[in-house]
């Protein structure tokens, strides 16, 4: 028919959002953050906890390699802490001056026409300070932080969804006064009374994980924890992409079903349906994620990154 042309539909975007991992994905491991933020763990973890800094090393690694961060895992060994004064403790100090403002990112960013969220283990101060020193604060839509999964900072596992709040990007607030962590916790860190010998656990003669105690802390690469992420933000899956540094937190999002992105080299692994060196390779990578057309307004958000005062740092 002469008019058919007025009636062929639009096709819909493969993708409905890009979930974004922030530390050494939006900026390179090179930075040196991680290293720092490695030390000041180990630091907190001998000046706070009275752990011997002789079984820090191993038992950080066990820790990590369990639990997916150190936190969850001495959390689930039996030491209790204040989890702001933890947080102020290791990333308060961390060399933030490193991190410059990267304009190329900040483009390719606004000018992909999706949803875009950080999904993140930091805590939300460190987040917001972070994409504001990239110059990003005002390009993603939401925080899915350590606040968001583990709400109210509760030490005890929880299966209750109805307390959990997706920490959105707010246009009229400013995060600038919280950009330092309050380091006058009143809060002391102590320790329970036992506390699990995990590195004695995997000394034994063919150790195994199911003994291991559970944490309370939610993070990734538990797969839990980004379906709860998925499920705060509204996503399918099906139509999100995943960038992230960590093999294994990519893994992860690929048996939960997410299409994703491994950053920071070019060699595929198992689960990653890319590799990138670095993010700023993303357009020459996926150059169908600009091949949609989406009313910008729907797709570009402005004003700086703030969080919910409901949600407490």
């Amino acid at each position: 028919m002469e008019f058919d042309d007025r009636f062929l539909q639009v096709q819909r975007p493969k993708f409905d959002c890009l979930l974004f991992d922030l530390d050494d994905t939006l900026y390179p491991l090179s930075a040196g953050l991680a290293n720092e933020c490695r030390k000041n763990i180990e630091d907190y973890m001998a000046e706070k906890l009275g752990i011997d800094r002789s079984k820090i090393g191993q038992l950080g690694n066990l820790l990590y390699k369990n639990y997916g961060t150190t936190m969850a895992g001495l959390r689930a060994i039996g030491y209790d802490f204040d989890y702001d004064e933890y947080h102020s403790f290791v990333h308060g100090r961390l060399p933030y001056d490193n991190l410059k403002p990267d304009p190329i990112l900040r483009h390719l960013l606004l000018t992909m026409p999706y949803r875009k969220i950080i999904f993140t283990n930091a805590d939300k101060v460190h987040a917001a300070k972070a994409l504001k020193r990239l110059g990003l604060e005002d390009c993603f839509e939401g925080i899915i932080c350590f606040e968001t999964l583990n709400p109210i900072h509760k030490n005890t596992v929880s299966d209750d969804e109805d307390d959990i709040e997706f920490v959105r990007l707010d246009k009229t607030n400013n995060t600038s006064n919280n950009d330092d962590h309050d380091v006058n916790h009143t809060t002391t860190s102590t320790t329970s009374s036992v506390i699990f010998d995990i590195i004695k656990h995997f000394d034994q003669p063919n150790p195994t994980t199911s003994g291991l105690p559970k944490s309370p802390i939610v993070c990734k690469p538990s797969e839990s924890a980004i379906e709860k992420a998925l499920k705060i933000a509204n996503l399918d899956p099906q139509r999100t992409m995943f960038f992230e540094d960590s093999v294994r937190n990519v893994q992860a999002g690929k048996r939960v079903g997410l299409h994703t992105v491994l950053i920071g080299t070019s060699q595929r692994v198992k689960g990653a349906d890319y590799a990138l060196e670095s993010i700023h390779n993303i357009r020459e990578a996926l150059p169908e994620l600009w091949e949609v057309d989406i009313k910008s307004a729907e797709v570009v958000y402005s004003g700086k990154v703030t969080v919910e005062t409901s949600v407490t740092a």
